[in-house]
């Protein structure tokens, strides 16, 4: 992240970025896979190539990352695949990404999700988010921690 952003006083290298990340992918970082699916999808250090931001995300996504799940998500809806777009953003909200809730509230306004996809999505975002609840996490957020 520090190539690729120039952080911490580095100079900005995006193909550095790009090895490092896969070096970190080789051993197992799904964060790692995360942001080769974001190089390989923008251009960034490497040729763009969609293909195979796709295979990133989609080997993030097998090892439960949210965003890259949602990404997928996107990736099908803009191919026309809105069942398996729902799917994906499913997946994800129960997750407790909510960027997949509002896309499948958008989907559902335009008659591409049901109303009981919908609800799903909700009830299993809850259900992550009272998961994650704890009285120390809530005092640090009223300490002003995120």
């Amino acid at each position: 992240q520090k190539y690729f952003f120039g952080s911490l006083g580095l100079q900005k290298d995006m193909r550095k970025a790009v090895e490092l990340y896969s070096e970190a992918a080789e051993l197992g970082l799904t964060d790692a896979l995360f942001s080769l699916g974001n190089a390989y999808r923008q251009g960034h250090g490497v040729q763009q190539d969609k293909a195979k931001a796709v295979e990133f995300y989609a080997k993030a996504a097998m090892q439960g990352h949210a965003e890259s799940r949602y990404n997928l998500g996107s990736d099908e809806g803009q191919k026309g695949n809105y069942d398996r777009a729902v799917r994906h953003y499913l997946i994800s909200a129960k997750m407790g990404d909510w960027d997949s809730i509002e896309m499948i509230k958008t989907m559902f306004a335009r008659g591409l999700a049901t109303r009981e996809q919908y609800a799903e999505a909700l009830k299993g975002y809850q259900e992550a988010v009272e998961e994650t609840k704890s009285h120390d996490r809530d005092e640090a957020k009223r300490l002003g921690y995120r």
